[in-house]
């Protein structure tokens, strides 16, 4: 019993420890890449293009057909005989020269299979960005919530000194209402926070795919190796970033149709073999073998106009996708921009609060010894001086936040906020 009592515990501890590690910002983040069902769903389009890309590999590639029948023919009233005629055949074609189509169709078939890569590759970077974001407003809210915990007890235990106070005839009985309304806006500013954090539990629970958990940890220093300057961020962005890189390669696939549609337009060549195993086939022969070997070649010379037409269109297409891609690169350029900017100003708006928070404790805390000890602090004065110390612990909290996805969203914008680079589980 002592035995089983014991595993009983190491497997409770372990359960415990397990559920302790999933707390953090990048058990999160793994999560929501393992788990996130958008993301699979893209990783099996890109498995579809890899068979798509395979398929036109056959386009290169014989055929080989085999077929067979037998029939009886009933031949009453002539000179000839009942008799059964039966075939077995096999058929071998190659196709020697479409205009350079079937070039075109595998290269345009090979780009898919990349642009497929970098569409999983873009899901992923939103998954991953909505996961930090999700994990960081649920961490946000709570801090909320204990910091608004934190100012009630304050203000509950200013109401009961101020009570004292009044019997003692130190205060007036304005001073008291003025603490006691403070109390009653704090608490009802809780309940907004405790419906806050219901929001983002929510939220967590449907983009990490866990429930969300109560002891989430703090977000500890991280290296992101995130770009030192703009100019490198560009450079970045001009190699990795999937949206430039999916319209680079939709312009080149739109080359491509312009090859395959004035491949209509050009002639093509096959050569196939064909050998034949013929029974009964008259009351004069009972078998035969047959072998034909057969070249075809075929030139469209006039379909109506449709292939004209068809040329002219991809042409068409082919200055949307170019346009397309310029358009690409000027806006990714703007994003990247702003991504870097927004870091750079997250940053030092922090810093600035962070010595708010200082100086508006160090404030708070002169005025209420002054207010306790009876000098001429007003009950007014140590509201207001908590409210502002409030107010930026709950904005230092947020400024954390966005400075956090302010680098998350420049990681995304030059395009390597991605799993191999986090180095998450894969």
């Amino acid at each position: 019993m002592k035995f089983l009592f014991k595993i009983s515990l190491i497997i409770i501890f372990s359960l415990c420890i397990n559920e302790l590690k999933a707390n953090t910002l990048f058990d999160s983040i793994n999560s929501a890449y393992l788990n996130n069902p958008k993301l699979n769903a893209e990783r099996a389009n890109k498995r579809a293009s890899m068979e798509e890309k395979r398929e036109a590999i056959s386009e290169f590639l014989p055929s080989i057909t085999i077929s067979a029948y037998e029939s009886e023919q009933d031949n009453t009233g002539g000179s000839e005989s009942n008799f059964e005629p039966s075939e077995q055949s096999m058929k071998i074609e190659q196709k020697i020269f479409q205009g350079f189509g079937g070039i075109a169709n595998l290269k345009k078939k090979k780009y898919g299979y990349n642009i497929a890569e970098f569409k999983l590759k873009k899901i992923e970077q939103e998954t991953l960005l909505a996961a930090v974001e999700a994990h960081a407003n649920l961490l946000l809210d709570i801090k909320k919530m204990n910091i608004n915990l934190i100012n009630i007890d304050l203000l509950e235990r200013q109401v009961e000194t101020d009570q004292n106070r009044l019997e003692k005839g130190e205060i007036n009985l304005t001073d008291l209402a003025q603490s006691e309304s403070s109390l009653l806006g704090a608490k009802a500013q809780l309940i907004t926070v405790q419906n806050d954090l219901v929001i983002s539990k929510a939220n967590f629970e449907k983009i990490i795919g866990r429930k969300a958990p109560e002891d989430i940890q703090e977000i500890k220093k991280i290296n992101l190796n995130l770009p030192m300057s703009l100019s490198a961020a560009y450079k970045i962005s001009n190699s990795e970033n999937p949206d430039l890189r999916i319209a680079s390669l939709e312009f080149e696939q739109s080359k491509l149709d312009v090859t395959t549609a004035r491949s209509n337009l050009s002639p093509s060549a096959t050569l196939s073999y064909k050998i034949a195993e013929q029974d009964d086939i008259s009351s004069t022969v009972q078998g035969r073998t047959q072998q034909t070997v057969t070249a075809t070649a075929t030139w469209p010379l006039f379909s109506g106009g449709s292939n004209i037409f068809n040329l002219r269109k991809v042409q068409e297409l082919k200055n949307k996708k170019e346009l397309l891609l310029e358009d690409s690169k000027k806006r990714i350029e703007i994003d990247v921009a702003k991504a870097w900017s927004n870091y750079q100003s997250s940053k030092s708006v922090l810093d600035s609060i962070r010595s708010q928070v200082k100086a508006a404790e160090i404030a708070n805390e002169g005025i209420a010894l002054e207010y306790e000890s009876g000098n001429n602090r007003t009950t007014l004065e140590v509201i207001q001086s908590r409210t502002i110390l409030l107010d930026s612990r709950i904005s230092l909290a947020s400024s954390e936040k966005n400075f956090l996805i302010s680098r998350f969203s420049l990681l995304s914008a030059v395009g390597r906020l991605t799993a191999s680079h986090l180095n998450l589980k894969q």
